[in-house]
């Protein structure tokens, strides 16, 4: 992928990640936000950024496993 492609991608998982606080149902905003960080573990890798990496798979693992404890509990967040 080419420099402007990676930006791109930046500039993406940004707008994504900033778009899911507009969703008021929080299992909705939990799947943007792990859309998102799956875009920015992506653009850490293309880039070789280590902590963009690792902030974005704690923010995936924690919007992944608190959509599994409302799912447990029955809640229809």
């Amino acid at each position: 992928m080419n420099h402007v492609g990676v930006e791109l991608l930046g500039w993406t998982a940004t707008a994504v990640f900033v778009g899911s606080y507009f969703f008021s149902r929080a299992s909705l905003l939990r799947s943007v936000q792990m859309i998102g960080a799956l875009l920015w573990i992506i653009y850490g890798l293309l880039i070789g950024a280590s902590p963009v990496i690792v902030a974005n798979v704690l923010v995936l693992t924690a919007a992944a496993w608190a959509t599994l404890r409302a799912r447990k509990a029955g809640a229809v967040a």
